[in-house]
């Protein structure tokens, strides 16, 4: 059987992880009442059922050629004991006990995931946590894995393991073109970050966004999670009122809840162009493909517009950003920086994973990404999956993760951040809050 080696953006991100900053996208499902003992019979059949997958089952290592390529092997000693866990947290809320837990890098030396059973106070309620590492898959590819672990439903397809070949002949002869425009894109923005750099903080980025790139080792209390959900409606209501789509909404509640939130802080009133916020764009077809494992992304770059007072001009800022860099497309700009990965040879993914981490914080400030959810209902040996909160991981030289994602009518932003350069965060979420309450007063 031939070698399955990681993709090149697979490489990447298996890479530029360090202790200090794990490089592990998450979920919080959060469940229903299940009666006594919900949380153990939600933990044994994960346990079982992970045994099955083959997705499951896979760890990382690395392959003599060509030097520096990492490859997937079947785990003979596979263990679900080593990857489901069923943890008395103690607390009501979720989000707290899930912070310390996004804090712990997975064991690289196992397949890349955990799953996190949750038990709170309450007997009948239960949350699990859901940890991927990104080399494994993206927000959809992580989706399809975790579905394979919940009862039947409507079939997700899971992601099947790409098949190795050369690129089509068209994009082959378009190659040479195709870099030069992203090295120049990508080139000027490392130049400008760089300078910018020198002289400090990147223009018009809030201190509360950026942290120390010589941060420790990731230990529990280094990072801080928060949930918001918010009512679907109420966004839908924004959206057909000024035009734009619901992630356009979504993306300027982020901007106007950064806002508030810095002025409840008691910082200087923003000004300047605004964070550089990185949109990761799917090249995926739909949550409910397959589209090959690992990673299909690219990413849009969008200035946050922190420094417009009026609620109703941050969207239509963030509307004409995101107008702006469809009409691109994705395959452009600094944000498509994920796409170079795939022409980086193994060696400078091992070599330069270390730079490339650092990098981050000049190519952008704040991660806001959406994940997709089908509209049909998850369940788990009987209990309802009733809210379901995304992680991002938390970038090197940065502070703060925003997800979000829409299931059963309600929108659901997860928030991650540096629980040292953020102490916080709940008061984040309350500002998202009242950013959305002030847009529905707008258009009402």
């Amino acid at each position: 059987m031939a070698t399955e080696h990681l993709s090149p953006l697979d490489l990447a991100f298996w890479r530029i992880e360090s202790a200090a900053h794990p490089m592990h996208l998450g979920a919080l499902a959060v469940f229903t009442s299940g009666g006594p003992g919900a949380a153990e019979h939600a933990a044994e059949l994960l346990a079982a059922r992970c045994a099955a997958v083959p997705g499951l089952r896979r760890r990382i290592h690395d392959v003599l050629l060509p030097f520096g390529a990492a490859a997937w092997s079947s785990d003979p000693g596979f263990d679900p004991a080593r990857h489901v866990f069923l943890v008395r947290t103690g607390v009501l809320d979720p989000h707290a006990a899930a912070g310390p837990l996004m804090a712990r890098p997975l064991d690289r030396g196992l397949p890349p995931w955990e799953a996190h059973v949750l038990a709170g106070p309450d007997p009948d309620s239960f949350a699990v946590l859901f940890k991927f590492h990104h080399a494994l898959a993206d927000g959809l590819g992580a989706l399809a894995l975790a579905a394979t672990l919940f009862d039947e439903g409507p079939t997700l397809r899971p992601p099947v393991p790409p098949v190795p070949g050369r690129p089509p002949r068209s994009t082959l002869r378009r190659l040479p073109e195709v870099l030069a425009a992203r090295v120049q894109d990508v080139g000027q923005a490392l130049e400008i970050g760089a300078a910018v750099a020198r002289a400090g903080l990147p223009v018009g980025v809030p201190a509360a966004l950026t942290t120390d790139l010589t941060t420790g080792p990731a230990v529990p209390g280094t990072r801080a999670v928060a949930g918001l959900a918010l009512d679907l409606d109420e966004v839908n209501l924004i959206r057909k009122s000024v035009g734009g789509t619901v992630n356009d909404v979504l993306i300027a509640l982020v901007a106007g809840g950064l806002r508030r939130w810095l002025a409840g802080r008691g910082d200087p009133e923003p000004r300047g162009a605004g964070p550089r916020a990185l949109i990761p764009v799917s090249r995926r077809r739909g949550p409910g493909t397959s589209g090959g494992a690992g990673n299909r992304l690219s990413g849009y770059l969008l200035r946050l517009p922190l420094a417009e007072p009026d609620p109703l001009r941050r969207l239509s800022s963030v509307r004409s950003g995101m107008d702006r860099n469809k009409d691109a497309g994705p395959a452009r700009g600094a944000g498509a920086v994920a796409l170079l990965a795939d022409h980086v040879h193994p060696l400078g993914h091992r070599l330069g994973g270390p730079l490339v981490a650092q990098a981050a914080r000049l190519l952008f400030d704040i991660l806001v990404t959406s994940v997709p959810l089908p509209g049909f209902t998850f369940t788990l040996g009987g209990s309802r999956v009733r809210e379901v909160y995304p992680l991002a991981p938390l970038a090197r030289g940065q502070s703060l993760a925003v997800a979000v994602s829409t299931y059963k009518g309600t929108v659901h932003y997860g928030l991650v951040a540096d629980a040292r350069a953020v102490p916080d965060l709940g008061a984040l979420a309350g500002a998202l809050r009242a950013e959305l309450n002030a847009l529905v007063r707008e258009v009402s």
